[in-house]
Order: C-alpha cells, then sequence, then structure tokens
C-alpha cells in the first residue's frame, strides 16, 4: 500500500530535478498522447524552418551614409599595389630576356650570371617604378576628381586617365603630352567599356527586342 499523500511523487520528482535527481522515468504508454505537430523526434532543438536560415539581405554592418562598395580612395592601394608588383615581374622576365641576349656569347660562369642578375634588378626596378608612378597618378586624379564632382561616375575614370597620361608625358613636349592624353583616353575609356559592358550588351538587347 502506497502511504504516500497523493502528488508526492511528482514533487518528488520536481525536486530531484533541481537538486540533480535522477529525472522521471515515462513509459510509451503515457508519452503517446503527446503531441509531436511540428516538432522533431529528435530533438525540439534540431526543429528549425530552414527558410530563416536563408539572408537575402547583406550581413555587413555599416556606419550611416557609409557606401556599400569601396571608393576610389580605398581602391588607391590596391592599384598602386598591384601595378608595382605587375611592373617588377613583368620587368624581371624582360630582363632575364636581355640579360640571356646580351650575354649568350659568355660561357655560363660567375661573371655572367653576375651581369644577368644586375640587368634583371634593373628592369625589374625600372618597370615596377614606371606603373607604380603611373598608378599613383591616375589614384590622385580620380580622388581629387571625385571629391571636386562630388559623384562617382566613369567621367572621372575617363578624365583621370587623361590626365595621368597627360601629366606622365609632360617632359616630352606638347606632342608628347597630347599622344599621352590620347593613350590615357584609350585606356580609361577601354576600360569604362569593359566595366559597363554587361550592363551595354544587356541595354542593346532589351532595346533591340523592342524593336
Amino acid at each position: 500500500m502506497d502511504n504516500n499523500p497523493p502528488g508526492s511523487g511528482g514533487l518528488k520528482a520536481g525536486l530531484g530535478n533541481i537538486f540533480g535527481g535522477s529525472a522521471p522515468e515515462y513509459s510509451n504508454t503515457e508519452l503517446a498522447g503527446v503531441p509531436l505537430t511540428g516538432m522533431s523526434p529528435l530533438s525540439p532543438y534540431l526543429n528549425v524552418d530552414p527558410r530563416y536560415l536563408i539572408q537575402d539581405t547583406d550581413e555587413f554592418i555599416l556606419p550611416i551614409g557609409a557606401s556599400k562598395t569601396r571608393g576610389r580612395f580605398e581602391l588607391a592601394f590596391f592599384t598602386i599595389g598591384g601595378c608595382c608588383m605587375t611592373g617588377a615581374a613583368f620587368g624581371t622576365l624582360n630582363g632575364l630576356r636581355m640579360g640571356l641576349k646580351e650575354t649568350r656569347d659568355m660561357a655560363w660562369s660567375k661573371p655572367r650570371n653576375v651581369q644577368i642578375l644586375n640587368i634583371v634588378t634593373r628592369q625589374g626596378a625600372s618597370w615596377a617604378n614606371t606603373l607604380g608612378s603611373v598608378a599613383l597618378l591616375y589614384s590622385v586624379f580620380g580622388v581629387a576628381i571625385e571629391k571636386a564632382r562630388g559623384a562617382e561616375d566613369d567621367i572621372n575614370t575617363v578624365a583621370a586617365g587623361t590626365l595621368t597620361g597627360m601629366l606622365f608625358k609632360s617632359t616630352s613636349g606638347l606632342k608628347g603630352v597630347a599622344r599621352g592624353g590620347l593613350v590615357g583616353l584609350a585606356m580609361s575609356a577601354a576600360y569604362a567599356v569593359y566595366n559597363n559592358w554587361d550592363h551595354l550588351t544587356g541595354s542593346s538587347s532589351s532595346s533591340s527586342r523592342l524593336y
């Protein structure tokens, strides 16, 4: 005969759970009537709607008024560094070609290796300095024009490229300045077209469908 008052089993089980006792055991018969609607039979913590895991928006927190894309000032460091490294790599290959060509009549010896190494070093530094200077001028002009106009578009790119070519060839006279400006204009215009190629082709295809 059970001398415990009614409800004492539930009280003991509850106190046991609080003070680290063993959890009460339930039979399958007792759990048969528990509804599992919307719950996983493994664990309720695994019942997550996968639609809430899909992020349709950016997860970056930006300051008020900040742009989602990097401006010309932020891209200037990448542009200058990339041009310096590209110039150094191209100059190294060109110096190796020139060194092998100029020393082809010499036997493989230490003097020939030293001469080739000197040519490679000189060419690499020269090309890195040239492309780095061009990138620096282009970045400075781009940032200045953007600040002056208060807008960021392809006009800044073309204007910065043209001014860069003119200033880079400013020591070659008026013809050199004009030639450098034309080269800078052509290269910057080609870059602007390449950068907006998808937009241009999309616009042309949509206009052709209209007609």
